[in-house]
């Protein structure tokens, strides 16, 4: 389908990447992973054709579409929420205005109908309404209405003027025109960004059953379980590409790493003894030629490298906070609104102390805006707000990192607001938030998105606070800094309030699910997955409903003729027979990678070094097996290739 070969780029005087290749075959699922600045959306834009590569190429079958959703959108403001998502349809808007236009002329009673100009009217008129039935036909409109329902729309805002609609918002209509292409590739870049749980389940379902390739790039760790069945590492300018979703990539990684480190642990020991026999030997006339041969195969050994495995993350513990009374939070009949909108329609909820709770529900629910009056950030409310006993709060916004000074270094951006016995550990705390030496003097204004959401998140820890509010705290943090700030609040002893999307980092974090839905608060006790699991249908469609939307969008495909059918039969019957070859190819490569994996048990027993001609005989089986194992490999991309053409 897409071969991706031998690229090339460097950036800040390192390599991004290096020679790397690989294939994307068809209902490929790809996660790509690793830290952030590896280079995973460099490789979204270079598979898009908005980026050129140093070296190498990106190759696709002619015709082939790609659909591409990048972070930083420009969405136009020049028309309502249906026309600009029917924009997708473009093509199929345009067959149907040229369909009109020619059966006019075909019905014209002056026209001549035994002229070759009318039969190529006709056979233009049959190419043309062939095309639109393809797109979907007259039904692309009724597409369009669920896709834009099953990412959280409602019919009600069909008509309004795009520019009525925050960023979020905004992104998931552009996702909606990308996923009404019938594209051949999507490449996604954190597309469950300002998604909420609802719209999140829904594109894992469908995409779990779109019939193109899909390479995506997302810290959401359960979306990327769900929604893929290959994962894709980029680390030290290389790819380590593992069949598997995230999770199970994990396990494999390490397995891999495990192998490493025994490998290189073994020719460290092999090097040593060998180099140990060349000394002793070297000097002897008679042993000249044997330290001549340990000479020559030292040099054409293969040294064993270890995977960068160096990657920083945040590490810190919130400090003991003071005790609270009983009740930290205690708000009665809460109401706001924005202009003629009322966003919060009497909320009433109370939280005691040592509780975690976590607010979920659709975006525009008022789940922030309740956050907001919560921490007295928004006072012109009305309702009873009662203060718990020796509240000491900490809050931080969606949008802390633009509250910060840009002007300001990032030392001075804690220094002005630490006192007392903090102000000794400033270093300490930016440590931990991974800004350490050069850079705690770079001025706020030229650091990333994801910098100044750690810096942002140090300022929490500069004194005790015994009650937590954070909205969207994973925002612009990598895998493992979620993973730290999860264990960090997991230990931490006072009162939490968390609003998010992500599912893996709330579960076995909250006991508490405050449900938001039309200006109105649900509780439900118990963990995020036991509220997913128990929430009814009453007032919204669940997952499970939707993701069946989903389904429904997908498997909207016109009739085909004869000749397609009996095409499409020849493809299955092809496709069948490669698969099979690639069945039996992957069973070899397991089966010689057990022996390797048997060798290298052979070779990590040290007796074995006493052994000249014993080690020798292992390691060229290894080297022989080794060789057989990448011609084999080859052969399996090659199988892939010919699988990739037959569609």
């Amino acid at each position: 389908m897409v071969s991706i070969e031998n690229l090339s780029v460097h950036f800040a005087g390192r390599y991004l990447f290096d020679e790397i290749s690989y294939l994307v075959n068809p209902n490929d699922r790809i996660g790509l992973t690793g830290h952030n600045g590896a280079g995973k959306s460099t490789m979204l834009k270079i598979i898009a054709g908005q980026q050129m590569p140093e070296t190498g190429k990106v190759s696709k079958p002619k015709g082939f579409k790609v659909g591409y959703l990048p972070q930083e959108l420009h969405i136009s403001d020049t028309t309502n929420l249906l026309e600009e998502t029917a924009k997708a349809f473009e093509e199929a808007k345009q067959l149907e205005a040229d369909i009109e236009r020619m059966e006019a002329e075909l019905i014209d009673e002056n026209a001549d109908h035994a002229g070759d100009a009318y039969m190529d009217l006709v056979n233009r008129f049959s190419e043309a309404s062939e095309r639109y039935q393809h797109l979907g036909g007259a039904n692309y409109m009724a597409q369009v209405e669920k896709i834009l329902i099953g990412l959280g729309f409602n019919k009600e805002q069909f008509g309004l003027h795009t520019s009525e609609f925050s960023g979020g918002w905004r992104m998931r209509i552009e996702l909606a025109k990308i996923l009404l292409q019938h594209n051949d590739l999507l490449l996604l870049d954190e597309p469950t960004n300002h998604l909420d749980i609802e719209s999140i389940g829904w594109l894992e379902g469908f995409l779990s059953n779109y019939e193109g390739a899909v390479v995506m790039v997302s810290h959401d760790k359960a979306f990327l379980d769900k929604a893929t069945n290959r994962t894709i590492e980029i680390a030290g300018g290389k790819i380590h590409d593992y069949k598997a979703n995230y999770s199970k990539y994990l396990v494999l990684r390490e397995e891999r790493r495990q192998l490493q480190l025994a490998a290189k642990k073994n020719q460290d020991k092999y090097i040593e003894h060998t180099e140990e026999l060349i000394n002793k030997f070297k000097a002897k006339n008679s042993k000249a030629s044997f330290a001549q041969s340990l000479m020559k195969k030292l040099d054409k050994l293969e040294i064993v490298e270890l995977d960068d495995d160096k990657v920083q993350s945040i590490r810190f513990r919130f400090p003991e906070p003071p005790r609270s009374g009983k009740v930290t939070v205690d708000a009665k009949d809460i109401r706001k609104s924005y202009g003629q909108k009322e966003i919060l329609k009497g909320i009433s909820i109370m939280v005691e102390r040592g509780e975690k709770v976590a607010f979920v529900g659709k975006n525009g629910e008022g789940k922030s805006t309740l956050s907001k009056v919560l921490a007295g950030v928004i006072k012109d409310h009305t309702g009873e707000l009662a203060p718990g006993h020796n509240i000491s709060l900490g809050y931080y916004a969606q949008n802390q990192s633009d509250e910060l000074d840009g002007e300001k270094t990032v030392f001075k951006t804690i220094d002005d607001v630490a006192q007392g016995d903090v102000r000794q550990r400033i270093r300490q705390i930016l440590g931990s938030f991974l800004f350490s030496g050069d850079a705690v003097e770079k001025k706020v204004k030229v650091l990333s998105g994801g910098e100044k959401a750690r810096l942002a998140m140090a300022l929490l820890l500069l004194e005790p606070r015994n009650l937590l509010i954070m909205d969207e705290p994973t925002n612009h943090l990598d895998m493992r800094s979620k993973d730290m700030l999860k264990q960090a609040l997991k230990e931490y002893q006072g009162t939490m309030i968390v609003v998010s999307h992500d599912r893996d980092f709330l579960d076995g974090l909250v006991d508490k699910v405050y449900e938001f839905t039309g200006g109105k608060v649900k509780e439900h006790i118990g963990g995020i997955y036991e509220f997913l699991a128990k929430k009814n249908t009453d007032n919204f469609k669940t997952i499970e409903a939707k993701a069946v939307v989903a389904k429904e969008v997908v498997a909207e495909k016109p009739k085909q003729t004869h000749e397609e059918r009996e095409a499409q039969k020849a493809r299955e019957k092809e496709h069948k027979r490669i698969a099979n070859q690639v069945t039996n190819t992957e069973a070899t490569i397991a089966k010689l990678e057990k022996e390797m994996a048997q060798i290298e048990g052979f070779l990590a027993d040290p007796d074995i070094y006493a052994d000249l001609e014993l080690q020798s005989k292992y390691l060229e089986q290894f080297a022989q097996i080794k060789a057989e194992l990448d011609k084999t490999m080859l052969r399996w991309e090659e199988l892939n290739a010919e699988l990739e053409k037959v569609g």
